[in-house]
């Protein structure tokens, strides 16, 4: 199973980025999926989560400004960022537990290649 994060790029204070994740490979189902963030220096830390039945859960820093969602159709997660502070650059990773084809059903868990986010004062 491969996860293909993409959108990431340099935007100034206040602006607004689309983050997608593609996972493929041999999926038998997609349970949580969600997306986390490493800043310069720091730890990776949470960012927002989505169930396969869609309940979310969000980092306080990131409430009313952030919203994830998916497409269960395209094996997809999705983050929208909007009003972009200095303090949410930080390489953004995708995370998904994936039931693979052929392993049982117990989840495994997989990160995309992580992509860059840097917001300008």
């Amino acid at each position: 199973v491969q996860l293909q994060a993409s959108g990431g790029g340099l935007v100034q204070t206040g602006g607004s980025l689309r983050l997608s994740c593609a996972a493929s490979g041999s999926i038998f189902r997609i349970n949580t999926m969600g997306w986390y963030r490493q800043p310069p220096g720091k730890q990776r830390e949470l960012v927002a989560t989505i169930s396969s039945g869609g309940n979310t859960n969000y980092a306080d820093s990131v409430k009313g400004r952030f919203a994830i969602s998916r497409d269960n159709a395209k094996n997809s997660v999705y983050l929208q960022m909007n009003s972009l502070k200095p303090e949410d650059t930080a390489v953004y990773y995708c995370n998904s537990w994936v039931i693979v084809t052929g392993r049982g059903f117990g989840d495994n868990e997989f990160w995309g290649q992580g992509t860059l986010v840097t917001v300008s004062n």
